[in-house]
């Protein structure tokens, strides 16, 4: 029964202050890095910034959740959720690592396939998330393949290739739990 039952420990309000981080972070880019193809390193330390910050926020949500829960059926829950979605992070980590030290001519694909990598993730944590979870997957995938498509010349590293995606996605990630799992369990007063 508890492989079936949606996982609750992600909340709305962690996963839209991720979303208005990737935003805020598109927003700064032209003014921090106006040249991300020269100035990769600080383009790079930007969005890697915004990675650290949004994963810490959703992180430690789950983490006062964990502390807070006596029951083991609830903390194996919130571990089957890192454990779906770690891969996923950890090979975003190792891909930036290979492209932006050893094969920095493919540079330019980082923010398409990262949006992959976010969708894969969502993907593979489906079974545990609300229905309607699928069509953010979607959304991250399809951004990411638009993303490298379009991934040449001042596209390749325009603030949009990031922010618009990251925003857009986390911020409709949140509205699907809010609507489905927040909103109608709030106490009646």
């Amino acid at each position: 029964m508890a492989r079936t039952e949606v996982f609750r420990g992600y909340r709305s309000v962690p996963i839209a202050l991720s979303g208005l981080v990737a935003l805020s972070a598109g927003a700064v880019q032209p003014f921090l890095s106006p040249d991300p193809a020269l100035e990769f390193r600080l383009w790079l330390l930007l969005w890697m910034g915004a990675a650290v910050l949004s994963v810490a926020l959703c992180s430690a949500e789950m983490a006062v959740r964990f502390q807070r829960t006596r029951s083991g059926l609830e903390r194996e829950r919130i571990r089957q959720a890192v454990a779906r979605f770690l891969p996923a992070v950890v090979t975003g980590g190792l891909l930036t690592f290979v492209l932006a030290e050893l094969a920095p001519e493919s540079r330019h694909l980082l923010p398409g396939l990262w949006a992959i990598l976010m969708g894969l993730g969502i993907f593979a944590s489906l079974p545990m998330l609300p229905r309607a979870t699928l069509y953010v997957a979607l959304f991250y995938v399809g951004a990411g393949l638009l993303s490298l498509a379009l991934a040449r010349d001042m596209h390749a590293f325009s603030p949009l290739a990031m922010g618009l995606p990251f925003g857009a996605g986390q911020l409709s990630a949140a509205a699907v739990l809010y609507l489905t799992l927040e909103r109608n369990h709030e106490p009646k007063t």
